[in-house]
């Protein structure tokens, strides 16, 4: 019984069990889905969501949600070329958009924190806001992304640097949510905020840290993306990459309503989504269905997070007795 106690208590385990069975239906397909190449092109679709989510799960463990983050993902590249094409060196191009996309999180949460506006509504403005940014910085036109120099290659433009880029952020992200007072604060902020203002924890800094945190890695996104692919599109990320970086954070076991999730759990989260797109080309599914994959893929990951928080209490009890 310890043992099955055990086990109930990882909280990623039913997003770690849809996945193997995702994996092994695909592998069963004889398609070649096992290969190098299908790895690198999951990698590179699961790159955007889960960058975005590593700070969406946090926002949403301390009870907000940032709904503007996709389109500083696509805001931010632009601001980079800004920089660029008026003589900053590259280098100090990324960093200035960078922060560019840390000041608009901090508008965020200080316009929530301040005016106590629902973060829904607060961001949902901002998106809105930012979508005409992009379209006025960039005439509604893509231009092309720099190439051939050192930065490239590191930001995005190298064949896994994207990639490591995720793998790094989520690592550190997770060792902040898990083993730091931050990461405390967080999750006291959404599971007990009255309790947690009491212990002293100062709420409202916590989460606009989170907005800041949310659209730094969303910016930074953004100009991987545009640096891997040559191209920055003002039609990118939007809603879209929103919305998909959430679903990742769901299904990876996030709690909407506050208090409780992982940033490992969000990235596997992105990994089974980006499985089931790709899996699905490889096939030869039709990607119309990929958004009715999508929703079963929710309610299934959601079905056994509650039927393992059940089975949990259920053993935690008969241990108890």
């Amino acid at each position: 019984m310890n043992f099955l106690l055990g086990v109930t208590r990882v909280k990623e385990l039913s997003i770690v069990l849809v996945t193997i069975a995702a994996a092994i239906y695909f592998s069963a397909s004889g398609t070649g889905f096992n290969s190098v190449g299908n790895y690198e092109t999951i990698a590179h679709e699961l790159a955007p969501w889960a960058i975005i989510a590593a700070g969406q799960v946090m926002l949403l463990i301390c009870g907000e949600i940032d709904l503007s983050a996709g389109f500083v993902y696509a805001l931010t590249p632009f601001v980079m070329m800004l920089f660029f094409v008026n003589g900053a060196p590259l280098l100090l191009a990324v960093v200035g958009a960078v922060l560019v996309a840390t000041l608009i999180g901090v508008a965020n949460g200080l316009i929530r924190t301040m005016l106590n506006l629902p973060s829904f509504i607060t961001t949902l403005g901002m998106a809105f806001f930012l979508q005409g940014m992009t379209l006025v910085i960039s005439d509604a036109h893509p231009v092309a992304a720099p190439t051939d120099h050192w930065v490239v290659t590191v930001f995005g433009g190298g064949q896994w640097s994207e990639f490591l880029w995720v793998i790094g952020i989520v690592a550190i992200m997770q060792i902040i949510l898990s083993a730091t007072r931050f990461g405390v604060s967080t999750q006291a902020t959404g599971g007990n905020p009255i309790g947690a203002a009491e212990a002293g924890i100062k709420i409202n800094r916590v989460k606009v840290i989170n907005f800041a945190l949310t659209s730094t890695f969303a910016g930074l996104g953004g100009i991987l993306q545009g640096m891997r692919v040559e191209s920055i599109d003002p039609t990118n990320g939007g809603f879209n990459a929103m919305f998909f970086a959430v679903a990742a954070a769901v299904i990876g076991g996030t709690a909407l309503l506050g208090g409780s999730g992982t940033v490992i759990g969000a990235f596997l989260g992105a990994l089974l989504l980006a499985m089931v797109k790709i899996g699905f080309n490889v096939v030869g599914v039709s990607a119309i269905s990929f958004n009715v994959l999508l929703g079963i893929a929710i309610l299934v990951a959601m079905a056994l997070n509650a039927s393992l928080i059940l089975i949990r209490t259920r053993l935690g009890a008969r241990r108890l007795a």
